[in-house]
Order: C-alpha cells, then structure tokens, then sequence
C-alpha cells in the first residue's frame, strides 16, 4: 500500500462497511477501523486505485477458483438487472418501464444462485439482449478464467433472450440452452424447452434479494462504471464466502 499506518484489511474493512450499508464515503466510521488518524479520502483512493487496476476482478476470480466446489453447476441462470442512478455517470440512460434513469447489467449464476459473472454495465435504455452474443461469451471467459469449465452447461433464461444469435453462440460452445419462447417472436421455433429445470430458474431472484441487501448496489450513487461493477464483484466474494 506505501503506508505504514495501517494495514490492507482494514481499507479493506472500511469498504466493505460502504458497500453493506450504504452511506456516503465521507461518512465512514473511520475509527471503527483505524487506530491511527486517517482519512475517508485515502480509502476511497484506494477503492478507485484497485478498481482501476483491476484488483477486483483478480480477487474474485482467485476466489471462484478456490471456492468452486461449493458451486451446483447442475444448470446455470442468467438474467439482467435494472438498477435506479441517482447521479448520472457512464453506463445511465432513461428506462421507461422504471420511469427513471437507470443502469442494465446481466448476471450469471450457478442452481443455488450464488453469482458467476456479472457484465459490464450498460445505459438503462438498452434491454437486457443488447449485443448479448458478445456480452456473454465474456462473462463466460471471467468463468473459464477461474478454472471452470462451460462446455456441458444447461442454461436457463426468460423469453427476453431468445434471441436466434444466441441460441447459435450457445450451440457452438456446447451450452444447451433453456429458454424460453418469446411469443413476440411470431412462430415458436423446434427448440426442446424443459419447463422443470425452467423452473429451477426462480434461484436468480434469490441472487437479487442477496444483492439487494448491500445498500451501496441497491441505488447507484457510483458515476464511475469501473466502480459500480466493483461494488457487484465484492459483494460476489462476500455470497461465496458466507457459503463456507
């Protein structure tokens, strides 16, 4: 860190408070977590610091890996979220369905709904399938990077992606695809639809409640799309870890 009065894990503390409760960084408890005289301002520069650098990413997929045993890669579940935004920021455009400006991202997760990969974010005025062949196979090589392997999954999604493209993407890389027939899409198409692993599908809104109850990803206040996505990878390494 280049400062000798305090220590990694207590930054590290300090952030994780930010991101369960929610309150403002300057507003941080700082003694609760230094002995020594230091400011909310370092902490910050120190969330910036390792987003930028991707320390983040590397924490979670180190983590994915160590801890994949504790997965149920029986079938996967992938859905996108609409997250209100309060301050603008990268990735924040107007969703008429929410009437407000809000920020999409998609998010994968294993039959237990403990998250896998979440995407980078997008504007709110995109739908959950905007450019999703290419949203998707990168979410599945952050997977591949922790050592896991995706070839063999199944797959379950809501009608929002089915989508021709992606059905192919999936087929190519050996995911079966479950999802489900979007009546907007005129004929239903021959693909075979297992409405009992659909259903196994309802683990995602589990996911949410669990992302939910970090106040700091419940609204985004974050205007930086780097640190909005880090808040979602933290709070990833802490619904692994409560697992153990």
């Amino acid at each position: 860190m280049g400062n000798t009065k305090v220590k990694d894990y207590q930054v590290v503390e300090a952030i994780l408070y930010r991101l369960k409760t929610g309150c403002q960084w300057r507003h941080l408890p700082m003694k609760e977590f230094f002995k020594k005289k230091y400011r909310w301002q370092s902490v910050y520069f120190h969330f910036q610091k390792w987003s930028k650098d991707g320390s983040w990413e590397k924490v979670w997929q180190a983590n994915l890996e160590k801890y994949k045993y504790l997965l149920d890669l029986s079938s996967i579940q992938l859905d996108g979220t609409h997250t209100p935004t309060k301050r603008g920021g990268e990735a924040v455009g107007y969703q008429g369905r929410k009437k407000c400006s809000t920020s999409n991202m998609l998010i994968i997760a294993d039959s237990r709904g403990i998250p896998l990969a979440c995407s980078e974010p997008e504007s709110g005025n995109h739908n959950d399938a905007y450019n999703l062949v290419n949203v998707v196979d990168k979410m599945l090589s952050n997977i591949r990077a922790s050592n896991i392997r995706t070839d063999g999954l199944f797959l379950n999604a809501d009608a929002g992606f089915d989508i021709t493209d992606f059905r192919e993407y999936c087929s190519r890389h050996e995911i079966t695809d479950n999802i489900d027939y979007n009546k907007r899409n005129g004929c239903k198409s021959d693909n075979i639809f297992d409405e009992l692993l659909y259903k196994c599908r309802f683990v995602i809104e589990r996911t949410n409640a669990w992302l939910d109850s970090f106040k700091s990803i419940l609204v985004r206040f974050e205007t930086n799309k780097i640190h909005w996505k880090s808040l979602h990878l933290l709070a990833f390494c802490v619904i692994l870890l409560r697992q153990l």
